[in-house]
């Protein structure tokens, strides 16, 4: 059996990260708590701000009720509101919830003022396999670990394999730049008679900000924030106004590029690996996922990590730590990525009956992750309710920049001080790819 991911995530980035985080958590509010009507049963009580679609959901239930059978109660929660939820709880000394799963920005907001110190259980897990990238960021800056690194996704391209034959000459799927990305998009539109093949999830629940800003920016502007109207910046958006005009227009309608990928509208996408599996599915020989392009200042690419932790306060910390242990089992892991698509974070083996699919997605994860050039970017951390206004900063620009013809500079001057404005609201530093200073808020750049 090959080895899975596990990552190879450039430490510069690392050691920016957790810089960023240990200064995140006291700058954000505290209000009232949500729901936790759905919290039942004896066990253990987890919320969890991922896996919330049913399917997702209905896999993840069952996946706890096999790793851990004395049962655990399973909370969806909204990641907005999962920050205000855990210190309300702990400020009104009744906190309910005993696990909570989620992004690692989830955690960077909560901080060790409403974390449990977990640094026991990290240590049992030495030899789990890791990557030590991983477990610095779950210290939040601290020296003592306050979530436990449970799985990760990644976004990727997927492509029919017959599309390969238009590639630029002398390029490599495996590393391609956005410029041969682009002359690839030209060459293939050009082979189906004018009429574009490429897509992106630009649809009101597409991932396509994410692109942008996760992907793009770090790729031709080395930062995110701190360079969102550089001059750097408006060579990308003019980028991306040609990559659209090579693009299905009926992209603004895709949320998740592998329904159209699987009827054949489109052939060339990039999305998170989740909303690509099953494309490949029923003719896997057919299709291949490669990493994401790089641009001028590296291979940008955005990296979901999620973590397991306990809030302070919590009544089952015994159970809640048996949980999480059951959970780090390479097989558990194994489990969660067979039906939710998300890569272990342990040493874990792939076995022959994993979705091919997944297979593809495992070797472009793991190029990505394992290019020196590679300039990872992390979603909005600390914004907690105001991660939405961030990524509508980027929507809007997208709107106004590439759908509606609208000048780049104004465009980005004017969302530039929408950005700032939030960014003063919430006082936060700056995140991954941007630097870090500490004690220093975010100013946009």
């Amino acid at each position: 059996m090959a080895d899975l991911p596990t990552s190879s995530v450039p430490r510069r980035n690392v050691l920016r990260w957790a810089a960023a985080l240990a200064t995140t958590a006291p700058a954000l509010a505290a209000c009232t708590g949500m729901s936790t009507s759905g919290v039942s049963g004896d066990g253990p009580r987890m919320i969890t701000t991922q896996f919330t679609p049913v399917d997702e959901a209905r896999n993840l239930r069952g996946i706890l009720n096999k790793a851990y059978p004395d049962g655990v109660s399973l909370v969806l929660g909204d990641a907005s509101q999962l920050g205000t939820q855990i210190r309300s709880q702990a400020d009104s000394g009744n906190v309910k919830l005993d696990l909570i799963a989620g992004l690692h920005g989830d955690f960077a907001q909560l901080g060790p003022d409403y974390l449990t110190d977990v640094s026991t259980l990290m240590r049992h897990l030495d030899g789990a396999g890791i990557d030590p990238t991983f477990k610095e960021l779950a210290t939040l800056g601290t020296g003592r670990s306050w979530y436990v690194p449970w799985c990760q996704a990644a976004y990727v391209v997927a492509a029919r394999k017959s599309e390969l034959e238009h590639l630029p000459s002398g390029a490599d799927a495996d590393s391609l730049t956005y410029d041969q990305y682009l002359d690839w998009a030209v060459a293939v539109r050009r082979a189906n008679g004018g009429k574009p093949r490429f897509g992106l999830p630009a649809g009101p629940e597409g991932l396509v900000t994410r692109f942008v800003q996760g992907h793009l920016y770090p790729s031709f502007t080395g930062a995110g924030v701190t360079r969102f109207r550089s001059d750097d910046a408006v060579t990308m958006w003019k980028y991306l106004k040609d990559l659209w005009a090579n693009t299905v227009p009926s992209s603004t309608n895709y949320d998740f590029m592998q329904e159209p990928l699987a009827s054949g509208e489109v052939t060339v996408a990039w999305d998170h690996v989740s909303r690509l599996v099953q494309a490949p599915a029923d003719e896997p020989d057919d299709w291949v996922m490669v990493p994401c392009p790089a641009g001028p200042k590296g291979r940008g690419y955005m990296a979901v990590v999620l973590g397991l932790g306990i809030p302070k306060g919590a009544a089952d910390v015994a159970r809640a730590s048996a949980v999480i242990r059951a959970m780090s089992e390479p097989d558990v892991q194994i489990d969660l990525l067979r039906k939710n698509s998300f890569f272990p974070v342990v040493k874990a083996g792939l076995p022959r009956d994993l979705p091919p699919a997944v297979r593809l997605e495992s070797k472009a994860v793991r190029a990505q992750q394992g290019d020196p050039d590679g300039i990872l970017s992390l979603p909005p951390v600390g914004l907690g309710q105001r991660d939405g206004e961030m990524s509508k900063v980027y929507r809007d620009a997208f709107t106004a920049i590439v759908l509606e013809g609208a000048d780049i500079r104004r465009t980005l001057d004017a969302q530039a001080r929408n950005m700032q404005r939030i960014l003063d609201e919430v006082k936060v530093p700056c995140w991954a790819p941007d630097p870090v200073e500490d004690g220093r808020l975010c100013r946009v750049g």
